[in-house]
């Protein structure tokens, strides 16, 4: 009699592996992921308008943007978290403006001032 543990152990590690490597395929929507920090103030067939405030030591979880402009109304210091475990230390100035190509990340507010954003996402 042979035993199913080997197998069951086998196709576990490949699952876990699979879901590693698609991670970010699975990056949620960040009105849903974060809801206490990011909400829609308008969605249509062109753009979606979110809003982002984030206080200090406050982070998100893992989701994704399309291309956006963002508008920085509020600035600060972040730490970006990219989905490939990368991190990037940004002070976003208040008034910037910036074009962003789609990313998959999460943020964590690392300065001492509420961060407060408006990100207008592009639809195709």
């Amino acid at each position: 009699m042979t035993s199913t543990r080997p197998t069951i152990a086998r196709n576990f590690a490949m699952l876990l592996v699979a879901l590693f490597a698609l991670g970010p395929a699975f990056a949620q929507d960040p009105t849903v992921v974060n809801p206490a920090t990011v909400h829609a103030t308008l969605d249509n067939a062109r753009v979606r308008v979110l809003e982002s405030v984030l206080k200090p030591g406050e982070r998100e979880k893992l989701h994704s943007h399309p291309a956006c402009v963002m508008y920085v109304i509020e600035g600060g210091k972040v730490r970006s978290h990219a989905a490939d475990g990368t991190t990037t230390e940004i002070e976003i100035a208040t008034g910037a403006t910036v074009y962003r190509e789609p990313v998959t990340h999460w943020t964590e507010n690392i300065g001492t001032t509420t961060i407060r954003i408006v990100l207008v996402e592009l639809k195709n």
